[in-house]
This record gives C-alpha cells, sequence and structure tokens, in this order.
C-alpha cells in the first residue's frame, strides 16, 4: 500500500516518493500544518516571488451603483 505512512517515536512522517515528486516538492520546503475533523492537512508555504504573475489577465474593473 503506498499511500500509507507510520508516525515514528520522535513524530515524524515520510511524505512518499511519488506524492514529493507530483507535488514537485524540495527538501526544507516549509508547511502550514493544520486540522479539520480528523484530517491532518500539510499546505505547502510558496514564496511570494513564485507567485508572481498568477492574476495576470483578471478583471479588475467594479461596476458600482
Amino acid at each position: 500500500m503506498k499511500n500509507i505512512v507510520t508516525l515514528s517515536p520522535k513524530f515524524q512522517i515520510v511524505i512518499p516518493k511519488y506524492v514529493r515528486e507530483s507535488m514537485q516538492l524540495k527538501a526544507g520546503t516549509k508547511f502550514q500544518v493544520t486540522t479539520y475533523e480528523n484530517r491532518i492537512e500539510l499546505i505547502p508555504i510558496e514564496k511570494i516571488d513564485k507567485l508572481r504573475g498568477f492574476l495576470q489577465g483578471i478583471e479588475t474593473q467594479v461596476n458600482r451603483d
């Protein structure tokens, strides 16, 4: 089973290789950790310069009454 990990005695887990590769994760990546109901979520924190241009072409005009 590829999608099962084990919590070590030091409370660490290893992110499976196929997940690291598919998300292009590198050593040293920082994550925001949150819980939702009975689930743990790890959200990679992107550097701000990597986000540059992701809103390119968005409509900025606001119709006012």
